[in-house]
């Protein structure tokens, strides 16, 4: 098996380069990122071929397609900084650069498993389903749903090409850290309570989020890889959380008492509630969450304390 992860040294695409070299030894696995946010330390370990190069390039994409062969992509690099509010850079970047996966995807006919995002819906009143409404409020989240559509037109006209796209909610776990500040709260609140300083929240912290840990995505991950089907699947784990209750959980782990300092949200658009319906995924995928919030919390502090 010969698989291509765009975006691989990035936190999502990493973790499935090292997995799929766990689960299949003898797969050939080639990432290939511009390195703008994604970091070679995330991929220490890797014993892969990395290839350097931009998605938006065409150019790049004819050369692919003559040197390489592949099986399967898994298209994970993007801009995911949803404050960035450059329209064209975020639709060339996300949405018009899937035309050439695409395209390649069917010169090789390869398997497609992409990243949309929860971004899609909004503030649309949860639990929000694959096959209801969509009403992004930020470049962000409409160039995802762009992507969508994309994929969904090319499914039209190539069944014989599987494609798989996964609308992630909030994923945190390890490999984030390179992440920045589009790095998830449950590592931002981490990171200021063990430096000792006060977690910071919008006001009034009851903002709410489907948490879903980084080993439940690669889970979702490889069952798209064995499964036999396309589609657009929500992953999640189906429940939502409030950002109080990450800094209860979190304090309690580390035996930290704190205070949360509450300041005004400074972002016109913020989603205020998110929460999926996994039910498709489950279906479909046989997906099922393993990690509560608690239980990938623990999980993921023990990682970072390794």
């Amino acid at each position: 098996m010969r698989v291509l992860i765009t975006g691989g040294a990035g936190f999502i695409g990493s973790n499935i380069a090292k997995e799929i070299e766990r689960t299949y030894p003898r797969a050939k696995v080639y990432v290939l990122d511009n390195f703008s946010s994604g970091h070679f330390k995330n991929l220490l370990g890797f014993k892969g071929e990395v290839i350097t190069g931009d998605i938006k390039d065409p150019q790049l994409w004819d050369y692919l397609k003559k040197e390489y062969e592949f099986d399967v992509i898994f298209h994970k690099a993007a801009i995911t900084d949803t404050t960035i509010t450059d329209q064209r850079l975020m639709m060339e970047t996300n949405a018009d650069s899937f035309r050439y996966i695409l395209k390649s995807a069917l010169f090789w006919k390869a398997k497609v498993i992409y990243a949309s995002s929860a971004g899609v819906y909004g503030n649309l009143p949860p639990p929000m389903r694959e096959e209801g409404p969509a009403e992004p409020e930020n470049i962000y989240g409409f160039s995802k749903l762009i992507m969508d559509k994309i994929a969904s037109n090319f499914l039209e006209e190539h069944k014989e090409i599987k494609v798989i796209g996964f609308r992630y909610f909030n994923v945190y776990g390890e490999g984030e850290a390179y992440k920045g500040k589009t790095a998830s709260m449950i590592y931002q609140i981490y990171t200021q309570l063990i430096s000792g300083k006060k977690p910071r929240l919008f006001k009034w912290g009851e903002q709410r989020r489907d948490f879903v840990y980084i080993k439940d995505v690669l889970k979702a991950n490889m069952l798209a890889l064995e499964k036999d089907v396309s589609g657009i699947f929500n992953i999640a784990t189906g429940e939502s959380r409030s950002f109080n209750e990450i800094v209860e959980v979190l304090s309690k782990e580390l035996n930290i008492k704190t205070e949360v300092e509450y300041f005004d949200c400074p972002y016109e658009f913020y989603q205020k509630h998110t929460q999926a319906d996994i039910s498709k995924a489950r279906e479909l995928l046989g997906y099922e969450p393993e990690f509560s919030l608690e239980e990938g919390i623990k999980d993921y502090i023990r990682a970072l304390s390794s």
